[in-house]
């Protein structure tokens, strides 16, 4: 049986996630922003949550950890940077798995915005949960990292298949496209992109999630390696490209 993606606005701009495998009944919280949230949609829904999976230490990301763990009795597996600030039972790392049901997902390091953030990839399912270091049409701030680190960890998503759909944790698509169009403005494939993005969110529709095939053409940070974005914005390697890059998003009004 295919698993169920619940999605579900919370805070002031994070999306929540509940996975749900209904062969074993087992749901997987993708992060805990906000736990009453996560326990009420849960409840809603009458899943049993079973699991946490953390991508990153953030506490709109971990925060919630111990209040659903008190009220379940889940389990929570996440980077071991996690457990510096909040309770994880499982360190995991580039290359490990994590399962739901018979549904495996395969962790992926994604450092950068923390030095510890993973990524979860589903390939039966054809899903990807990136937490903050991929967004439509852009990627997280770079905290902890280096520029090296990210622009690597950015490859690995990329390397995703192109069917694959990602889900980020914030609705910062909008402000994303206004960034992307001035990074790069002869991109056709995101002006099309940015121009159904103002569409969606005139009609209050979510941006998340996105195509990774449509990502790649599309998104500047996945494209520091493109001639006319390394021309744009210099650099003698892709690192260096990524780093202009980021900086001027940090700075774009």
């Amino acid at each position: 049986m295919p698993l169920e993606i619940h999605q579900f606005p919370c805070l002031s701009d994070n999306y929540g996630y509940l996975l749900h495998d209904p062969a074993s009944g087992d749901t997987a919280c993708i992060d805990t922003p906000d736990a009453e949230a996560y326990l009420k949609e849960a409840s809603a829904k009458s899943w049993r949550i079973t699991q946490i999976w953390n991508t990153h230490w953030h506490p709109d990301h971990a925060g919630g950890n111990a209040t659903i763990q008190a009220a379940t009795g889940c389990t929570i597996s996440g980077p071991a940077e996690v457990a510096e600030r909040f309770p994880l039972d499982v360190a995991l790392g580039h290359g490990d798995t994590v399962a739901l049901g018979t549904h495996q997902a395969r962790v992926i390091d994604v450092g950068g915005h923390t030095k510890g953030h993973v990524a979860y990839h589903l390939p039966e399912s054809r899903v990807a949960f990136v937490g903050d270091a991929l967004f439509a049409l852009g990627c997280g701030r770079m905290f902890e990292g280096t520029a090296e680190q990210f622009w690597r960890s950015l490859q690995r998503l990329r390397d995703l298949p192109d069917d694959t759909m990602a889900y980020c944790a914030h609705e910062y698509t909008a402000s994303n496209a206004r960034f992307a169009l001035h990074a790069d403005p002869g991109n056709v494939a995101l002006q099309v992109y940015a121009a159904d993005v103002e569409s969606a969110r005139a009609r209050h529709e979510p941006t998340v999630p996105f195509n990774m095939g449509r990502e790649k053409q599309s998104n500047p940070f996945l494209r520091a390696d493109n001639e006319d974005i390394r021309n744009r914005w210099g650099g003698t390697s892709a690192e260096q490209t990524f780093a202009a890059l980021r900086t001027a998003k940090d700075n774009f009004r």
